[in-house]
């Protein structure tokens, strides 16, 4: 089987299992099971496939068709340019959360050696990328779970980044110490009646990062009003929201003092990110 074989085939499985980015997973798992850039598979696509990689190659599109993450499986993935590492235990970092990232830089532009607190940490993918980004920000990460824990772990070695991790609940105001001049969270969000809507993918992810409570807006409700005395003068608190969750969070904020309360929309047109200031 050569490798243009082995994508087509790959292709032809994974539509006939009704996963909508086929030809996108699909080139994932040759670059995976190959080892080679998109420019090589171009120039390689009539190589046959080894022993070893036709055998990785069904054991992936077997776990695929039980609709088991992508992302779980290849264990990396890609987020605002940089690699993190994903595993059950951790939620998969998405697209949507760039968004996120580039409202929290703006926040801090002007701001010398921003002090930034990023709370339901997950695989640190946000903390990180912020002080990826701004090497003079001092940053924090803070996460309940061990499980999680172990890939933020990883990836603030991975990425070679200089941050404090802390084993906290958010729900209980721990790991804060302030002033921050950043609060940012993209915290479970998912009302209890969608939980047994999710997709089946995401079923696969712990619920712990991603159960919000009856109307998925507790997370919202502790942080706003516990973690604003954290919050230095003129300091940003900037969360992810669920769809058609943006209004809600935004009045929470609003009943709680915040001022300039904004939303931002993601790549796909849906408001993804509130924030506001304290005076």
């Amino acid at each position: 089987m050569t490798i243009f074989e082995a994508y087509n085939d790959c292709k032809r499985q994974l539509q006939a299992a009704g996963i909508e980015e086929y030809v996108f997973e699909s080139k994932q798992i040759i670059r995976h099971i190959t080892g080679y850039t998109n420019a090589q598979i171009l120039t390689k696509y009539t190589q046959s496939l080894s022993n070893f990689q036709r055998d990785n190659l069904t054991a992936i599109i077997k776990q695929r068709l039980i609709r088991y993450p992508l992302q779980y499986i290849i264990g990396k993935w890609n987020f605002f340019g940089r690699e993190f590492f994903v595993g059950p235990g951790v939620l998969i970092p998405r697209s949507d959360t760039e968004t996120l990232i580039d409202v929290c830089l703006e926040s801090i532009k002007k701001t010398e050696n921003p002090r930034v607190l990023d709370l339901c940490a997950g695989t640190g993918c946000i903390g990180i990328t912020i002080k990826g980004e701004r090497n003079d920000a001092r940053v924090t990460l803070v996460e309940k779970f061990d499980e999680a824990l172990t890939y933020t772990n990883k990836n603030v070695a991975h990425n070679n980044v200089d941050v404090n991790i802390v084993k906290g609940d958010v729900l209980k105001t721990e790991g804060a110490d302030g002033p921050y001049d950043l609060i940012v969270s993209n915290p479970p969000y998912i009302n209890d009646s969608d939980m047994s809507t999710l997709q089946p993918e995401v079923t696969f992810e712990p619920t712990t990062a991603l159960a919000g409570g009856s109307d998925g807006l507790d997370f919202y409700r502790h942080i706003t009003k516990e973690y604003k005395q954290y919050l230095s003068k003129y300091g940003t608190l900037a969360f992810e929201v669920g769809i058609n969750q943006a209004d809600a969070v935004a009045e929470i904020m609003k009943e709680n003092g915040f001022l300039n309360v904004q939303t931002r929309k993601d790549y796909c047109e849906i408001d993804r990110v509130v924030f506001g200031t304290v005076d």
